[in-house]
């Protein structure tokens, strides 16, 4: 280990990468020499000194470009989900990764752990809506290496964090131009061609990289529903002639639209797909014949966006400035500005009043239709008659409308000085953002045969009078369309101050941070028509599906400190122990915001999260690994669940609550010859609810969609010019919900990925290889539907749950040169 290059390297960056360019050309070994890469790379994210991963006083991850372009086959999950005590779900499809980080409740997204690209975050403010970070940001060739660094000091830099920070580095030019193309087709026609090119502009330090892609997808499940999309991303470097610094401007556009799958009925007993009335399994309830379903509003007809999914236009500039000042300062600066017309649209589990496949006579009893004298189902827009016997499944679409603008900025000074036999760098901070989104929501409910890619139904009922009643038409359906929207805003501003210091054995953290939050919440009160039990009101449900006109408008604020202290001491070459322990906040989503009947918002207070870490890195010629013990507390969490309210509407509910955990987690990597290299991660995680204020009796339950026991491995060979990757994971059992009503089996998933790569001379490369996600297409189920909360129970005709996604294979040909 040269302990040197740490007393010698010289680095601001507290989430950047200043080292990227000296790294570029690392990337190209290391799946020769993945055990040297991960202890001897150096981390430059969370610290205001670059170091070794075998030298962070805390668990350290640290993904490189061959890693992560063969695991990025849809989405952030598929990264990640390989990363040591972080839960993944990734079955919603490319977006709205749910990460769970060990230990800690979420409902998903990325709540605790800010997702950053090149040390500027995706998004400032969580939880000004439910869009994950994952919404605005796609992987590209450009992505150098991810970086996920947990507790210590990294989370009071910049943005600041609860739990960890994820941030990804982009590829800078260097003196040589390189470029790179690469070309994906996939089951289910996905084409996708990505390139990435970097070099000099000039021969004064000026350097460029450009990267992006252009896909089309008819899956990963074949809905009906086919996407596309581009992204373009890129930065200008420009370091300074005498060697003092650098200059970086990154900009991002995109134009990309995919689709969200949510959970889908399932047998009850075995938690499998079920036949619909083809007798094909059910893999979405998703479907094209929703496109366009429109009906008359007070405001004009109204049409569904559903068949643009999950859609981001727009893009975002930043610029990162390092200077050494003289006398040992550096400065370090960042700003950022981001702007999206964003949709997220989505195929709702049920209709939130029965939620799964009907027969026709069922259909009409649950609805107090049962004592009709006739009742006629038609496949919409025909006067084909549904066959007697076929299942019906009513659902709703909900169409999402959220804009969003985002500024965020930071300053930085540090000061490197020696004190003794300890060299310390000193880093003064400040951080200030300003975001606003809106949340324009409107649910709709129809009618479908139960099938994929299900044809829509028409109901048309016949009194006791003799009249005709539409109960259903072209599809649309009562009881029920729902109108809401909100504007949300959030100002933060934070001051901080870190000391890092080590000597020949210690390295020392200690760092402070006082955080303010401003937010202000402009709501207009939804308006739903219902129908009940009475159809003849389906034309008055047409013509009023608005607002009522009447806005609540609130502020809260909140300012916290958060600390932490970290040490790390070698005891010989090949040991490390260290130690860390920190308290943090986290401000809670101020969509969930209450009012009270005055108008008046409620209580907004910090949800407080303790940490402590103790573990151990060791490493050999051919063995790395890391050991950690791990106890995390969070006091008066706020999670905001979607869960149907009692007329079926799905509703944003607040709940209060605190829970505990501790674990363990062995990290190790080992050559087993020069070219076979097994690496592999375990987490145990125990957790509970400490309170819970709706229903105490829920205390001392584990958390939901948490397992105990996480696993993941890999084998990788290398043979001249073949490779192949072996990739698995393992899910433990867990738990649907929070009442532990229903319990979920555990699951593996298997991956692979194998190529051949032609050397061609000077530089230039071609690589044919064939990626397999679920290799043995296994089944298992990531949760339950949030939608029904702890009402969710086991032993019911059917389970509505998601599954994890099916098999999938791609052929890539990628060219460097």
């Amino acid at each position: 280990m040269n302990k040197l290059l740490l007393a010698t390297t010289i680095s601001s960056l507290l989430a950047g990468n200043a080292l990227a360019q000296d790294t570029n050309q690392q990337t190209k070994e290391e799946s020769v020499d993945k055990k040297k890469v991960d202890y001897e790379q150096i981390v430059v994210t969370g610290t205001s000194r670059a170091r070794l991963i075998a030298e962070t006083p805390q668990s350290t991850t640290s993904l490189g470009e061959a890693e992560v372009a063969k695991l990025s086959m849809s989405s952030q999950a598929d990264v990640l989900r390989y990363v040591p005590g972080v839960k993944v779900e990734g079955g919603g499809g490319e977006v709205a990764t749910n990460l769970q980080v060990r230990g800690l409740p979420s409902s998903g997204q990325f709540q605790f752990t800010p997702l950053l690209y090149d040390g500027s975050p995706t998004l400032s403010a969580f939880g000004l809506n439910s869009s994950a970070y994952d919404v605005y940001y796609r992987n590209d060739l450009g992505i150098e290496r991810v970086e996920f660094v947990r507790g210590g000091v990294s989370n009071l830099f910049g943005q600041g964090s609860v739990a960890g920070v994820i941030n990804y580095l982009s590829k800078k030019g260097t003196e040589e131009a390189e470029s790179t193309v690469q070309l994906e087709l996939s089951d289910n026609n996905r084409k996708r061609i990505d390139f990435a090119t970097s070099g000099p502009l000039n021969e004064k330090g000026l350097f460029y990289a450009l990267s992006g892609f252009y896909r089309y997808d008819e899956g990963p499940i074949d809905t009906g529903l086919p996407t596309e999309g581009y992204q373009l991303r890129g930065n200008l470097h420009k370091e300074f002639d005498d060697g003092s610094g650098y200059f970086t401007i990154y900009g991002q556009a995109i134009d990309d639209q995919v689709q969200f799958f949510l959970p889908i009925p399932l047998d009850s007993q075995s938690r499998d797909r079920v036949a619909g009335n083809d007798g094909s399994e059910v893999e979405s309830t998703q479907t094209f014949y929703a496109s366009g379903l429109s009906y008359d509003t007070a405001n004009g007809r109204y049409t569904t966006p559903i068949e643009e999914g999950v859609a981001t236009q727009g893009g975002s500039i930043s610029m990162e400035f390092q200077k050494e000042l003289g006398n040992d300062f550096n400065v370090l600066a960042r700003a950022k500005y981001a702007s999206y017309d964003h949709q997220f649209n989505l195929f709702l589990d049920g209709d939130g009043i029965i939620n799964v496949p009907e027969t026709q006579s069922e259909y009409l009893a649950s609805r107090g239709l049962g004592d009709v004298q006739d009742a006629q189902f038609t496949y919409a827009g025909t006067d084909i008659a549904l066959p007697e016997g076929d299942l019906l499944f009513a659902n709703r679409i909900l169409d999402r409308d959220r804009p969003v603008t985002d500024f965020s900025s930071e300053l930085n000074l540090v000061k490197y000085l020696d004190v003794g036999d300890f060299s310390h760098s000193i880093t003064v901070g400040t951080f200030f953002s300003s975001s606003e989104a809106e949340d324009n929501n409107v649910i709709t409910r129809y009618l479908g045969e139960f099938n994929n890619q299900a044809r829509l139904v028409d109901l048309t009922i016949t009194d006791g009078d003799n009249n005709d009643i539409i109960v259903s038409q072209n599809g649309v359906t009562g009881p029920g369309i729902s109108f809401s929207d909100a504007t949300i805003s959030a100002r933060r501003s934070a001051f901080y101050i870190a000391d890092q210091m080590q000597s020949d054995d210690w390295i020392i953290d200690v760092g402070i941070r006082w955080e303010d939050i401003d937010g202000t919440i402009t709501r207009e009160g939804s308006q739903t028509v219902i129908v009940n039990d009475d159809p003849s009101l389906y034309t008055d449900l047409q013509q009023n599906v608005t607002g009522n006109g009447a806005l609540t408008h609130g502020n809260v604020s909140n300012s916290e400190i958060a600390y932490s202290v970290a040490a790390l001491y070698k005891m010989a070459d090949n040991f490390n122990v260290y130690a860390n322990y920190s308290r943090g906040f986290f401000f809670p989503e101020l969509r969930g915001v209450a009012f009270d009947p005055n108008g008046e918002p409620g209580t907004y207070e910090s949800e407080i999260v303790k940490q402590a870490e103790l573990g151990a890195k060791f490493f050999f010629n051919d063995f790395v690994g890391t050991v950690a013990l791990f106890k995390t507390d969070l006091e008066d969490r706020r999670s905001v669940d979607f869960v149907n309210d009692e007329n079926g509407v799905a509703v944003e509910v607040p709940v209060f609550q605190s829970t505990e955990a501790y674990g363990v987690e062995v990290v190790g990597s080992y050559n087993i010859t020069d070219d076979l290299i097994f690496d592999a991660n375990f987490t145990y995680t125990d957790h509970e609810f400490t309170e819970y204020e709706s229903d105490p009796s829920v205390v001392g339950n584990e958390l939901r969609r948490k397992p105990k026991v996480m696993f993941n491995s890999s084998l990788r060979y290398t043979l001249d010019d073949w490779d192949i990757s072996f990739y698995h994971n393992y899910h433990g059992k867990n738990f649907t919900n929070d009442a532990n009503s229903v319990e979920l089996d555990d699951f593996h998933v298997f991956r692979l990925d194998t190529g051949y790569t032609w050397e061609l001379g000077q530089g230039e490369r071609i690589r044919t290889s064939i990626a397999v996600w679920n290799l043995f297409d296994s089944d298992g189920v990531t949760e339950g539907s949030p939608r029904l909360g702890n009402s969710q129970t086991a032993g019911e005709s059917y389970f509505v749950g998601r599954p994890i996604l099916p098999r999938r294979v791609s052929l890539r040909v990628r060219y460097d040169f």
